[in-house]
C-alpha cells in the first residue's frame, strides 16, 4: 500500500503531468486580452499617465496633451483598456474619468506567472 499524502490538494511535485498541464482556452482568451491590450505602447504610456495622476485618476482632457493625440483616439485607447480590466471609468457630468484597477497589474503578473510558470519549472525540474 503506497503512503497517503498528508495534504491532497497540494500536488505531487514529482508528478510530471499535474506539473505541465497547460492553461485552458477560457483563461489563455483572458489573458491574451490583456496583454493585447497593453501591447501598444500608447496604452502603456496611457496607464502609467492615469496612475501618476493627482489622485490616481485622470480625465480624457488630462492624457490627450501628453500622448500628442486626439479626444477620439485617446478615447478609443482608454476604452480598450477598461473593456480589458486594467483601468475603470466613471462618468462625472459631460467627462469620464479613469483610474487603474486596485490589482490588475500585479493580477496580470500573477496569471502569466501561474500559467506559463509552471510550465517552465516542469522543463527545467526535469
Amino acid at each position: 500500500m503506497s503512503p497517503v499524502p498528508n495534504d491532497l490538494s497540494e500536488p505531487d511535485p514529482h508528478d510530471r503531468a499535474a506539473a505541465t498541464e497547460a492553461i485552458d482556452h477560457d483563461a489563455a482568451v483572458v489573458l491574451a486580452l490583456k496583454f493585447k491590450a497593453i501591447a501598444d505602447p500608447t496604452r502603456v504610456r496611457l496607464m502609467s499617465l492615469v496612475a501618476a495622476h493627482e489622485g490616481a485618476e485622470a480625465c480624457v482632457c488630462d492624457l490627450t496633451g501628453p500622448v500628442n493625440l486626439a479626444q477620439p483616439t485617446v478615447s478609443h485607447h482608454l476604452k480598450i483598456l477598461v473593456h480589458a480590466g486594467l483601468l475603470s471609468r466613471s462618468q462625472r457630468g459631460s467627462w469620464s474619468f479613469y483610474s487603474v484597477v486596485p490589482g490588475a497589474i500585479d493580477s496580470l503578473a500573477t496569471m502569466l506567472r501561474d500559467s506559463l510558470g509552471q510550465l517552465d519549472a516542469a522543463r527545467t525540474a526535469s
